[in-house]
């Protein structure tokens, strides 16, 4: 049995672990629609995300500084690997009561912070070495309700950039990511 936070990580996370695992060495100092990060440095970033909201399931604090090199042999498997990790974690139903003692938010406010960072940095990453990408619609709902509650403190930390426009027939997806401060029509 799982909790809402991990059936919306489970629609998320096979299609965020399709793209990690189809970027190829060559792709890895390309830009990415995420400001100075290369798909390098975002692919590191996601990887600490995966393993660092597992201990935040476990309601633990996390250390944001450690900055390692995780692309090194066998990464794109230990990625699904530790993405599966993180779908079990939040499983738990407990990982969903109370509040983070280390962020103060309630744990399924942090538990789409989760969700919302393998949607937003799984299609930055596909953007920038050119490979679709389309989130279960789920998970896309969940997301622009992530952004309803947590948007604005979100910018104001730096997580999200300004919220940019989108046109009346853009897709859901595309409304999500200008809401997150991305441009649903970046390409390199």
């Amino acid at each position: 049995m799982g909790t809402k936070t991990s059936d919306l990580l489970a629609a998320a996370a096979p299609r965020t672990v399709a793209v990690v695992r189809a970027i190829t060495d060559d792709q890895l100092d390309l830009p990415t629609p995420c400001p100075d990060y290369t798909v390098r440095d975002l692919a590191n970033h996601l990887y600490e995300v995966v393993v660092n909201f597992q201990t935040l399931a476990r309601r633990r604090e996390v250390d944001w500084s450690a900055k390692t090199d995780h692309l090194t042999e066998g990464w794109r498997d230990r990625f699904a690997d530790e993405t599966a990790r993180l779908v079990e974690a939040w499983a738990d139903p407990a990982a969903e009561e109370g509040a983070s003692p280390g962020m103060g938010l309630p744990q399924e406010t942090v538990g789409l912070m989760g969700v919302i960072d393998l949607v937003v940095h799984g299609w930055d990453l596909a953007r920038a070495t050119g490979q679709p990408y389309q989130p279960a619609p789920e998970v896309t709902a969940a997301g622009h309700r992530f952004l309803d509650e947590m948007g604005p403190m979100g910018r104001q930390m730096g997580a999200f950039g300004p919220e940019l426009a989108t046109g009346p027939d853009c897709t859901e997806l595309d409304r999500l990511l200008g809401r997150a401060g991305r441009d649903p029509a970046w390409s390199r």
